[in-house]
């Protein structure tokens, strides 16, 4: 009998090595699957980022484009104002032939000389 204790004595420890072995092996599969996920959430935000971007850039692009766009509109509404300034010089030059003058009377001079004579007269 003892001939076969021994024996099995020998495989229980190489039975529990083996079982050791197959836990660490184990911990090292979660690990590196944990990773993989990990991995792979990194991937789609940064992808994500990769697509703001891209979007940013299109915007800035046109912003660009509109921003090279404002010297011409300038250019064309100085254009469009002295031509009414001169429409305006033309009429102006034909209403001086009709001898009409426009005259501004500062109202508020005219009120408030109002308000102090009648506070003097009141007193």
């Amino acid at each position: 009998m003892r001939q076969s204790v021994a024996p099995n004595r020998s495989s229980q420890t190489n039975s529990a090595a083996a079982v050791a072995k197959l836990l660490e092996k184990k911990k090292e599969f979660d690990a590196v699957n944990a990773l993989t996920r990990a991995s792979a959430l990194y991937l789609e935000r940064i992808e994500g980022l990769s697509t703001d971007f891209d979007t940013m850039a299109d915007a800035g692009q046109v912003f660009g484009d509109v921003l090279v766009q404002w010297p011409k509109m300038f250019h064309i509404l100085n254009l469009f104002l002295a031509s009414r300034a001169e429409e305006n010089g033309e009429q102006a030059r034909s209403s001086s032939d009709n001898k009409e003058m426009l005259v501004r009377i500062p109202i508020e001079e005219l009120q408030e000389t109002e308000s102090t004579e009648k506070e003097t007269t009141s007193a």
